[in-house]
């Protein structure tokens, strides 16, 4: 347990801290868990020290009433660079998923100086653009909008968790349910008040505004499935397009956020985009 912008979050590092710092980034409603262990330590394997962590209103980290967060987007941005000077890390390799994937983009253009570079999995530009690019499937809409849960009552959490799970997979790949289910009750059993995950839905940004994301100078990898339902890969490739030098890894089958089948491939392209460099050979 750490104090970040005066608020309690919960953290968990992996590896040696000599090694060059990997900050996980996870996206909106989700804890740390769902950077599963395994992940973790092959990253850390791979010379990396890994840091992942909750959210506020998610896992053991500060709680907020559901549908009264005391917060805002870009007091989740900030909370990242609080998560490094507990740590005593100046600067670290972001790697985000989903809107963790924009929160990483936000902090690289509000604090440049703390990010060594980008990894951004699954997501979409954080900001604006005149880009016209596709909505999501209609079976990711269809379920949004239909599904039903009562936050009250953790076995329809959960149930909840894993239907929309098995619609983020993407339909391309066999998914596993069961693996998905006890990962949902692990999250609910886990959670201070898993109901307040509600309250990512209703954050606003916070009305600060932003250099475009052109002017990210953090070497950055875009990592985006084939079959994402919540974002197409047109997604990816517009994000890669936008930011000098981005590099696009498209994983073939792949829905949206990190599936087990991929993990190898995954670490491997963090380890080779997060070696060392001349500027941080000594940070």
């Amino acid at each position: 347990m750490i104090e970040a912008n005066g608020v309690e979050l919960c953290t968990e590092p992996f590896g040696d801290p000599a090694d060059p710092p990997v900050l996980l980034v996870m996206g909106v409603g989700g804890s740390m868990l769902l950077w599963e262990e395994g992940f973790c330590r092959s990253l850390a394997d791979g010379g990396r020290f890994v840091i992942r962590y909750d959210h506020r209103d998610t896992g053991r980290s500060v709680s907020y009433p559901p549908g009264r967060p005391g917060y805002t987007g870009a007091d989740l941005v900030a909370d990242a660079t609080g998560v490094l000077d507990a740590y005593g890390i100046a600067a670290a390799h972001l790697v985000g998923v989903s809107a963790g994937g924009a929160f990483a983009q936000l902090l690289a253009l509000d604090f440049p100086d703390r990010v060594r570079s980008l990894v951004l999995i699954s997501t979409s530009s954080a900001l604006p653009g005149s880009r016209a690019l596709p909505p999501p499937t209609e079976a990711f809409t269809r379920f949004v909008t239909t599904a039903e849960v009562d936050w009250s009552d953790a076995a329809s959490v959960v149930g909840y968790l894993v239907g929309y799970s098995g619609v983020l997979a993407g339909g391309q790949r066999r998914f596993d349910e069961t693996a998905a289910r006890e990962l949902a009750r692990r999250e609910v059993e886990r959670a201070r008040n898993f109901s307040a995950a509600q309250n990512h839905d209703a954050i606003g940004d916070g009305g600060r505004s932003h250099r475009p994301l052109s002017s990210i100078t953090a070497p950055t990898l875009v990592i985006h499935g084939s079959a994402d339902p919540m974002f197409p890969l047109e997604h990816g490739r517009a994000l890669a397009e936008e930011i000098s030098g981005a590099r696009l890894l498209s994983l073939e089958g792949a829905g949206h956020g990190v599936d087990r089948a991929d993990w190898a491939t995954i670490v491997r392209a963090i380890v080779a985009h997060t070696a060392p460099t001349d500027r941080w050979a000594k940070a």
